[in-house]
């Protein structure tokens, strides 16, 4: 009788390092880049055109007029409602996401201009704990919605996270029907909702406000699934297409409009804003 083994990985303090490369190195082409050089660029490999992440607040300098931006809901912080620890206390990975992103929680929204059309702006951020949602990311986007309908402006919604977020438990999950609750709201008034999904959108943020936009977009490559391609293979043991979960099969089933490069983003946005404008 063969006795059963579970195999668990778990983050370990003593861990044999691992020599990662640098974050401007393209993981497609291996050409090394300058901060200076990506930002010229909005982040995208100008060798093979592979999209690095680009960080909110340089998103919204590239969307919305200079100076046109106010953003709100500033001090909405997650709390720690269960005490979490694992190897190191929920409190204290949210005080170092803080100090490493210069952020408060993992999206930015507030209110701009874009070649002065008013629109409500709410931009995720992956850096920031993976771009999880908790239930201050979850308050942020319910009153940009709420904003949005107030103004009667369209909200322009970028996306990128790794789903709930586990360190709050239940209370992360409930933010999936509190968004799309929101969302609705915005249908109810005819507000119109354009959703940009950034590399990657998964999980809890995919299958709730995600996935609800009048007209949703994808940046070329990016990962658009409930789950990734290595947890589905493990599970049903099937060689998947190379593409699976990718913005270009989403695009062949029907799951987007459309696939549209960082560099023509505000061009197309610019171009929904003219044509979702009130008569």
């Amino acid at each position: 009788m063969t006795e059963a083994r579970i195999d668990v990985q778990v983050e370990h303090r003593h861990a044999p390092p691992v020599e990662q490369k640098h974050p401007n190195t393209c993981p497609k082409c291996g050409s090394h880049y300058r901060d200076d050089e990506l930002d010229a660029a909005l982040w995208v490999c100008g060798h093979c055109g592979h999209h690095f992440p680009m960080r909110a607040r340089a998103r919204i300098a590239w969307y919305a007029d200079p100076g046109s931006f106010v953003e709100e809901a500033a001090g909405v912080r997650s709390d720690d409602p269960l005490e979490f620890f694992d190897l190191r206390p929920y409190a204290e990975r949210l005080a170092e996401a803080e100090l490493n992103t210069g952020l408060g929680e993992a999206i930015v929204v507030g209110q701009a201009a874009m070649d002065g059309h008013p629109v409500q702006l709410a931009v995720m951020d992956f850096a920031f704990m993976g771009g999880s949602m908790g239930s201050a990311v979850g308050e942020k986007l319910s009153r940009a919605c709420d904003a949005a309908v107030e103004r009667s402006v369209p909200l322009v919604a970028v996306t990128s996270s790794g789903g709930a977020r586990m360190q709050e438990g239940i209370l992360s999950l409930m933010q999936l029907p509190k968004t799309v609750c929101a969302i609705e709201d915005l249908h109810e008034a005819r507000v119109p909702l354009f959703v940009v999904m950034a590399h990657p959108t998964t999980a809890g943020v995919l299958a709730s406000f995600a996935s609800l936009g009048d007209v949703t977009i994808a940046e070329p490559g990016a990962l658009i699934a409930f789950t990734g391609p290595r947890v589905v293979q493990q599970t049903t043991r099937e060689k998947l297409p190379d593409d699976f979960g990718l913005a270009e099969q989403n695009l062949r089933f029907g799951h987007l409009d459309a696939i549209v490069p960082r560099a023509d983003q505000r061009a197309y946005l610019l171009r929904l804003l003219r044509l979702f404008a009130p008569a």
